[in-house]
């Protein structure tokens, strides 16, 4: 099986090659992917840059160029529902674009003709990555993540995106992955670490916290590519 394991800074996929062996280096469109083998997997990893269209675009390199059939994503998001605090982990659902607007023509926020306001993440992926999470004894939620080409500090606009997508936290890539993944039929995961929330303090070390989330979030995805290894 091809699986891509996809972030959107190179923090993020630093510790997953850290631990490939035999790694190989391709240039295509303008980016970087790695390949190697891991077990009877075969993996693709690349880092997409920031954004909607960067991670579309990656993505579906992965999946033409490549032939990914699985796409794990993680990174870091910003947390809406008050249940989320810094560290922890968040596996979607489903996610949406909250910033995708075309209500002047009737249609609701999210959603364009021959589109879908939400793109439900793979059950059988959420399924394995519940087990590994119980094995590990690592607490990991689900939840709504809504996506947008902003980086949003407003407490107002956090409130309208929560109220109107039922989202739980936002972030700026998770929902252009889903939207391809699902148009050429690919089960997808996506893993988000919170990085900022309500209750956060001045004293938060962004650096410092990308640097532990991404080698938390590496260790977990190790542990699906564990299970999917396993069942191959």
């Amino acid at each position: 099986m091809v699986v891509g394991v996809m972030g959107a800074m190179p923090e993020e996929i630093e510790p997953i090659l850290s631990r490939l062996e035999k790694v190989q280096k391709h240039e295509v469109a303008d980016n970087i992917y790695y390949t190697a083998l891991y077990g009877s997997l075969d993996l693709v990893v690349a880092y997409s840059k920031i954004g909607k269209v960067f991670s579309a675009l990656t993505a579906a390199t992965m999946i033409e160029k490549f032939g990914v059939r699985r796409m794990l994503f993680s990174g870091v998001a910003g947390a809406i529902s008050p249940d989320l605090h810094i560290g922890d982990l968040i596996a979607a659902t489903k996610l949406c674009q909250h910033d995708l607007d075309i209500t002047a023509f009737g249609h609701p926020y999210g959603y364009v003709p021959e589109g879908k306001v939400f793109v439900e993440a793979d059950p059988h992926l959420l399924e394995v990555a519940a087990r590994v999470a119980y094995d590990n004894g690592v607490k990991l939620k689900r939840g709504v993540i809504a996506t947008g080409d902003q980086f949003v500090a407003d407490e107002a606009r956090k409130k309208w995106i929560g109220e109107t997508f039922g989202a739980d936290a936002l972030e700026m890539e998770g929902a252009a992955v889903a939207v391809v993944c699902d148009a050429m039929k690919v089960p997808f995961f996506i893993l988000r670490a919170i990085s900022d929330a309500a209750d956060m303090d001045a004293g938060f070390d962004f650096d410092a916290f990308l640097q532990s989330s991404s080698q938390k979030s590496a260790d977990f995805l190790f542990a699906m590519l564990d299970a999917l290894d396993q069942a191959e």
